[in-house]
């Protein structure tokens, strides 16, 4: 059975477990409020930041017709940026979560087959400029600004028409006024115009950008001048019917000291061109994300009272844009400032939300700080990748705070593809994503990031074809279309290669499979310094794989062979013989005691002591460890599974475990699972629930942050080696 075959046969088995035993009860997220009663149930629920979908089968059907692939389209990925994440057809659903999403505002939709795209039809939260596109807000610190002020608080949104160009065509724009807004004071108010991007609307400032609340969040806290602030669609302000109109209907300064332009994208770099066509136009600007040619806007002449610039990070189109326009503005002697990179975004709203949180408090008032906002990095140089085609991907560009991001590309084999992504680990909690690849020549390439130290493994999706990065040396045995690259760093040190000769050695061991029929391979790992004559033999743990894996894998994929390198090194790791066997067979408790075990004991100087001998598997190999514990107890004292439970139901039925006897025999059960998003994790809550039921001790260690995969198991292998055979080891108490 084929890798995705086996995910789909248990994400079929597990996934309505899961959402209605691990989610709870989840709420509506901001945006995407429940349905009304008596119409269907919503698709998204959100809780903790977890976002889950659960799409009925006959809502895609009737939207789509027949597809073979579903994916929610949203800017899950690094950066904020619009990914793909996978849906699994589970029973009469299509579904997935992913999370936790950091605090923001996330637009999605779905998509069917690359081509057939649909609104998520049980969200009213729409956007105006593209009607397939869904929001919600997750809350948090981060994003406090995005939030709703109380009642009464904010200030007021209504939209306005006005003539465009001849008499009979006319234009909308949005605009905001402060709380307290009082057309009669003394003191008419400062006006603010933003520009959306291009493709974009004026709506899009409050439906994306969420204007309204972070103005009305700015003036609450009084961080701003009280102004009115007009969301429009027109670049050209200059020539525009739309600042007259606003001056008749509102009462705003008319004078260019108390005017401020900024925008997004397409729209910052025609704020800087109005700002900067002539003195007296606009005494503030800002360009948040603009992607400039290579000009110098305006003339020497113009002298704003504030000209600041932003951008996203290197994967922002307007990074190499900007750098260069802050030169030319140098040598014209136009006098601006840069607020930094935003290093934790890319060319969306993400960014251009934190820009105006950044830029309307320096409006209309004197501001003694002109640097950077806190976190943001001032890069030395532009972002050049390598040439098409000159260099093995991926590539890692490691940024001046420390920030990584990959470069991969296509060879020339795709040229003529529809649609190219690139899926891997890089979602929050180390889920999968598939990030759209954009067209260079012949090729297809993305820069991903940033991407925190860790190990990552990716493949191409061609035109929904799963394909190898060619070009990378990186083999996975039962992941023939993966591909594995290390970013480096603190977090990652323990899967990095240990020095040159300092690390263990990785042998093959070939044994008689009486259960199989055939002759099989198991990978040993012994500790530097083995010694096959040492008086005390060597105690040993016995690693096992998961489903439709086999014994490379922990070393392939887990990177078993440097952690315990490394931790050895470390001196935390109790000189032990790993191995890692092939557990596919039907009955693993006889493969392991009559077949593997043997052959370990005839190879090696290991223990036949059970209070030396150690076994763990992750998901199926979890499952065939709970088998052991369950007909040999007291065969290994020391017991790990890694996403996996005693039974495939929920709750979990603990008959034919013995708790005597496993208490008796077992120094250490330690029972891991990873966070919501692991679809076996109400499997292993329900099975720690049926210990309790009988007795059974054991040692919970807590919820890994990560899904099914390994992310997850190498954290679990991280925690679980260095607890081996140690005096005192005594499992926890229910």
């Amino acid at each position: 059975m084929s890798s995705s075959s086996h995910r789909r046969r248990l994400v079929g088995r597990f996934l309505a477990a899961l959402v209605t035993v691990s989610m709870g009860t989840v709420t509506a997220a901001a945006g995407a409020q429940p349905a009304a009663a008596g119409s269907a149930a919503p698709w998204l629920t959100v809780s903790d930041g977890f976002a889950s979908f659960a799409v009925p089968a006959a809502d895609i059907q009737n939207t789509m017709g027949d597809v073979s692939s579903v994916v929610v389209e949203g800017n899950f990925g690094p950066s904020f940026a619009v990914s793909e994440l996978g849906l699994v057809r589970s029973g009469a659903a299509w579904t997935s979560i992913i999370g936790p999403l950091p605090a923001g505002l996330y637009h999605y939709r779905l998509r069917g087959d690359d081509t057939k795209i649909v609104k998520d039809a049980t969200n009213p939260a729409s956007v105006t400029s593209d009607p397939t596109w869904s929001t919600f807000l997750v809350p948090g610190d981060a994003a406090r600004y995005l939030a709703d002020v109380p009642p009464g608080q904010g200030g007021k949104i209504e939209a306005i028409t006005y003539p465009y160009a001849a008499a009979h065509e006319r234009r909308s724009a949005t605009v905001w006024t402060p709380p307290g807004y009082d057309a009669h004071r003394p003191r008419p108010y400062p006006v603010l115009y933003l520009l959306p991007g291009e493709g974009g609307g004026h709506a899009d400032w409050t439906e994306l950008g969420r204007a309204g609340q972070i103005l009305d969040n700015l003036s609450v806290e009084r961080r701003i001048e009280p102004m009115v602030v007009v969301m429009s669609d027109e670049g050209d302000l200059l020539r525009s019917r739309l600042p007259r109109v606003v001056e008749r209907r509102y009462h705003v300064a008319r004078d260019s000291g108390h005017r401020a332009i900024a925008g997004a994208s397409a729209g910052g770099v025609q704020a800087v061109r109005v700002a900067l066509a002539g003195p007296g136009a606009f005494a503030y600007a800002g360009s948040f994300g603009g992607v400039f040619a290579d000009e110098t806007p305006g003339n020497s002449q113009a002298r704003p009272h504030l000209l600041r610039l932003y951008t996203g990070n290197l994967t922002d189109p307007a990074y190499n844009p900007t750098l260069r326009l802050l030169h030319r503005l140098d040598k014209a002697h136009i006098r601006h400032e840069f607020d930094g990179v935003n290093p934790d975004a890319g060319h969306n709203w993400a960014a251009w939300q934190e820009n105006l949180v950044d830029f309307a408090p320096r409006l209309f008032h004197p501001v003694p700080d002109h640097r950077p906002s806190p976190g943001h990095v001032v890069p030395r140089h532009e972002f050049t990748p390598p040439a098409p085609g000159t260099t093995p991907t991926p590539w890692l560009t490691r940024e001046a705070n420390g920030d990584t991001f990959v470069t991969a590309e296509t060879g020339t084999e795709f040229a003529g593809a529809e649609h190219v992504t690139l899926w891997g680990n890089w979602a929050p909690g180390g889920s999968w994503v598939n990030v759209p690849l954009t067209r260079s020549g012949d090729r297809w390439r993305v820069t991903v990031g940033p991407l925190k130290p860790w190990f990552y493994h990716y493949k191409f999706i061609v035109d929904l074809a799963s394909k190898k990065d060619t070009s990378n040396p990186a083999h996975i045995t039962t992941e023939p279309t993966w591909s594995t690259f290390l970013v480096p760093g603190k977090q990652s040190r323990l899967l990095a290669d240990a020095p040159a000769g300092k690390g263990g050695t990785v042998h093959r061991l070939t044994y008689q499979s009486t259960v199989a029929g055939e002759q099989r391979s198991a990978y040993v790992w012994t500790p530097p310094g083995y010694d096959p004559a040492r008086p005390a033999p060597y105690p040993v743990l016995y690693l096992q794989h998961g489903g439709d894996q086999n014994y490379t894998d922990w070393l392939e994929m887990g990177r078993a062979g440097q952690i315990l390198d490394n931790e050895f090194l470390d001196g935390s790791l109790v000189p032990m013989v790993v191995v890692m066997g092939n557990g596919n067979v039907p009955d693993f408790p006889k493969e392991l005691l009559e077949n593997i075990v043997p052959a370990a004991r005839a190879g090696y100087h290991i223990s036949h002591d059970p209070a030396r001998q150690a076994l763990a598997g992750l998901s199926m190999g979890g499952f065939q460890t709970f088998d052991v514990l369950k007909t040999h107890p007291g065969e290994f004292a020391y017991i790990g599974t890694f996403s996996a439970g005693i039974s495939f139901t929920v709750p979990a039925d603990p008959a034919g475990y013995d708790p005597a006897a496993i208490n008796a025999g077992t120094k250490l059960l330690r029972i891991y699972t990873g966070n919501v998003t692991d679809f076996v994790n109400p499997i292993t809550l329900a099975s720690m629930a049926a210990f309790d039921r009988v007795g059974i001790r054991y040692e919970f260690a807590g919820v890994t942050p990560g899904p099914h995969g390994w992310d997850t198991w190498q954290k679990n292998l991280i925690d679980f080696a260095p607890r081996l055979f140690r005096s005192g080891t005594r499992q926890a108490r229910p």
